[in-house]
Formats: C-alpha cells, sequence, structure tokens
C-alpha cells in the first residue's frame, strides 16, 4: 500500500516552507518514526517522520522547493522491498540532528564526506563546522566575483532570515518607534540570588539566573501600566487580560523569541525551567511553530554579548520591548557619596501611537523599582 508524504500543518501565520535535503532516496527503507526530510519555515526546522515503515517509492517534491500545509512529497509503499540498500562494506546513512545537518546544508557540505566525532559515529557541529572550515580556506564554499582583485560572494538568505529582515521593516514601518532609557542597581538582586541560589537550585533543580527577575518585574509593570501590553488592530487597541512574555534568544539559524505563556502565573523556577529549555532547543532547531507564535511583550538580553546599550526593535504586532544590557561597576551618586554598583541600563521601545511618553517612563521606573527592591514585589507591596 502507497502512503502520501505530506508536509505537516503549518500555523496560521506561516503559509510556506522550504524543503531541505532528504534523508531517503527512492528505493530505501524507512522505519516508522524514522526523519524522511527536514522542512523550514521562516521560524523552526520541522522533521518529517514517516508515519508507517516502509520504502521511498517517489520524491514529488526536490530539496530547495517551496511547499505548503498539506502538500504531497513524495510516496512511501508499505508493502515493498528496498532496491537500493548500502551494499556490503558501504555505511549507512551519516547520524546527525537538524542544528549540524541544518548547518551542513546552508554551507553546501555534502554530510556523507563528514566523519562524525560524536558517540556512535554521531556528526557533531563541530565536525560539520570544520568541513566548513578546510573548504574556506583554499576555495569558498559560494560563487565568488572578482573585480579588480577584490573578490565578494552572494549568499542566499535563509527563510529565517527573511522573515526577521521583513518583520523588522515592518515594525519599524508600521509603528511610531521611540525609546526611552533609565538605569538599574542590579545589587540587590545580585545579593538575593547569592543567598538563595544553592537553596534554590537543591530544590527545584534548575540554577536561579537572572531572566526570572527581569520576567516578573516586567509582569508587574505590565499589570500596573495595561497599555503597555496591548497591541493595535487598525483603529482598535486591543487589550490582553494575560502575559505571555516572549524572550529573545539568538541561535546559529538566526533571533527566535519563544513565548512564556502566563507568565504572571509561573513561579521563578518555572520561568528559569522554562528558558533553559528554550535556549537548548533553539540550539536544536527544535522550537515548535506554537512556542514562537504570539507574545504580548518581549525581552531582549542584549547584555550576554556585552551590550552596554542599544534600542531594541518592537515584535510586532506587540507595542513594546524592554532590552535588558550587561550589568558593570561604575561610580554613582549615593546619598552624597560617590560609590561602585553594579549598574544596567535599561531599555524600553514603544509604539507612540498608543503609549504615551509618560507612561513608557513610569513602565520603566516599576521595573526599576521592581528590581532594586525585590523584596517588595515578593511580598506584593
Amino acid at each position: 500500500m502507497q502512503v502520501e508524504i505530506k508536509v505537516p500543518q503549518l500555523s496560521e501565520s506561516v503559509s510556506e516552507a522550504t524543503l531541505l535535503s532528504w534523508h531517503k532516496q527512492v528505493g530505501e527503507t524507512a522505519a516508522e518514526g524514522e526523519n524522511l526530510i527536514d522542512v523550514e519555515t521562516d521560524k523552526v526546522v520541522l522533521e518529517l517522520p514517516a508515519v508507517q515503515s516502509g520504502v521511498l517509492v517517489q520524491i514529488l517534491k526536490q530539496a530547495g522547493e517551496l511547499v505548503v500545509s498539506g502538500e504531497v512529497i513524495g510516496l512511501l509503499d508499505t508493502t515493498a522491498q528496498a532496491t537500493a540498500a548500502p551494499q556490503a562494506g558501504t555505511a549507512a546513512e551519516p547520524v546527525l540532528s537538524p542544528s549540524p545537518r541544518k548547518l551542513a546544508h546552508e554551507a553546501g557540505v555534502d554530510v556523507a564526506n563528514v566523519t562524525g566525532s560524536g558517540r556512535g559515529g554521531r556528526i557533531t557541529r563541530e565536525d560539520v563546522q570544520a568541513v566548513i572550515e578546510q573548504k574556506a580556506a583554499p576555495v569558498a564554499p559560494v560563487p565568488q566575483a572578482a573585480v579588480g582583485g577584490r573578490i565578494e560572494q552572494r549568499v542566499p538568505m535563509t527563510r529565517i532570515r527573511q522573515r526577521i529582515a521583513e518583520r523588522l521593516l515592518q515594525s519599524q514601518a508600521n509603528a511610531a518607534i521611540l525609546t526611552t532609557f533609565n538605569e538599574v542597581n542590579m545589587q540587590p538582586v545580585i545579593d538575593l540570588r547569592n543567598r538563595y541560589k544553592d537553596a534554590f537550585e537543591k530544590k527545584h533543580g534548575i540554577k536561579l539566573g537572572f531572566t526570572s527577575f527581569f520576567v516578573k518585574a516586567a509582569v508587574l509593570a505590565l499589570q500596573k501600566f495595561p497599555v503597555v501590553n496591548a497591541s493595535v488592530d487598525g483603529t482598535d487597541i486591543v487589550y490582553h487580560g494575560y502575559y505571555d512574555i516572549g524572550v529573545a534568544i539568538g541561535s546559529e539559524r538566526g533571533l527566535v523569541v519563544p513565548i512564556i505563556r502566563d507568565a504572571d502565573k509561573l513561579s521563578y523556577a518555572d520561568i528559569e525551567k522554562q528558558v533553559a529549555d528554550f535556549g537548548a532547543r533553539a540550539k536544536e532547531g527544535k522550537l515548535t511553530l506554537e512556542e514562537l507564535s504570539g507574545g504580548t511583550f518581549s525581552i531582549s538580553n542584549g547584555g550576554v554579548f556585552g551590550s552596554m546599550l542599544s534600542t531594541p526593535i518592537i515584535n510586532p504586532p506587540q507595542s513594546a520591548i524592554l532590552g535588558i544590557h550587561a550589568t558593570k561597576d561604575r561610580p554613582v551618586a549615593e546619598n552624597g557619596q560617590v560609590v561602585i554598583r553594579p549598574m544596567n541600563y535599561l531599555a524600553v521601545s514603544y509604539d507612540h501611537r498608543i503609549i504615551d511618553g509618560r507612561e513608557a517612563v513610569q513602565f520603566l521606573g516599576t521595573i526599576k523599582e521592581a528590581l532594586e527592591f525585590p523584596g517588595r514585589a515578593l511580598l506584593d507591596l
């Protein structure tokens, strides 16, 4: 019996996807649950596993082609016998996860020529990167043009990079973006974290980072200023009665913003676990479309890369975003004295169409107060 291989259901915000390399060729056997091909959307890379065991008898869509939800891209025969099984002494298909596979695809590296250094011969990102560097040394892996002895390379944008560019332009074109700044003394949060981090990790099985403090402070400020949690729909303002916080994470494929749903109902431990899970799966390209969709407010932490100050761009259709930066010891005036404190510059970019400057400044001031007096937030004061 022949079974159709179909593109998985994409989210409403994703109209099409790109097929990456097939992991099976016509005539080869695929076990139930074995990945046949990766499908790249503008948000994630999805694996398309075989729904039943069988032989791949026809490929209808080739790697690099655009596809839509439910489109048939191949046929699997559950009763046929394999005709292209590896010959004696020939290695089976390389074992690798979506992250190194994606890197190999973008760099034009044939994984059949990569020697895996991982357990059981698994190909790691480092293995692929080593091949890329070897290829780049004598000859560039992409088409080059030499004009007057000066070299240029033209490389197509990935779908996610195209989508990022599109959304950034959309944000700047459709919103009246303004940014306000403040600074926060992080010493109280640092002291609180140092005092309880060991007990926290022992009880919850996760390290106590700083992200949960920023998320909790943002939720407190959003509750006080609901318009910052709102969005524009035509000539209407949509006030959201929930707090879905997007946390920007840099990955090899580009910036992704998974959503912490109902952040106001989560504990510090719940938030830290979600952020750690998002970070790990972002590296492997395993975040789901649902996890990357929606959100009422976002937080971007450029401080992890050393940024001291920036103006973050709103993630539409949201109306504001909080930018966090590197915490550095700086001299500040305190009670008439010059003292050294671990300071962090905070930035809030907001849509001036619905958020006034006064509200934005007070919103950021509320975040500052929640971080400088964390005990008040914990005691709901």
